[in-house]
């Protein structure tokens, strides 16, 4: 599974970063959460407004943090889909 994690500013970026991190210790899961700061990553995946995260290269949510459990849901919404 592939996280990434686009945000503009650190104090955001761990909001978001760190509910992630809870999100995927929650669900088992051990894995590299990757921070995009790169403006040309951020535009390829069309997002204009952070933060946002990204799951195997789909865009999940724009434009503000989410909870560890919501998270969750799209992390098990993300694993759904490919079985």
């Amino acid at each position: 599974m592939k996280i990434e994690v686009i945000e503009t500013t650190n104090k955001l970026r761990m909001s978001l970063f760190g509910n992630v991190l809870e999100a995927l210790r929650a669900c088992g899961i051990t894995g590299k959460v990757v921070v995009i700061k790169d403006i040309k990553t951020i535009l390829k995946y069309g997002v204009k407004t952070a933060p946002a995260l990204i799951i195997n290269g789909i865009v999940m949510f724009v434009g503000k943090s989410q909870s560890p459990e919501e998270i969750i849901k799209l992390i098990q919404q993300s694993f759904s889909n490919f079985t």
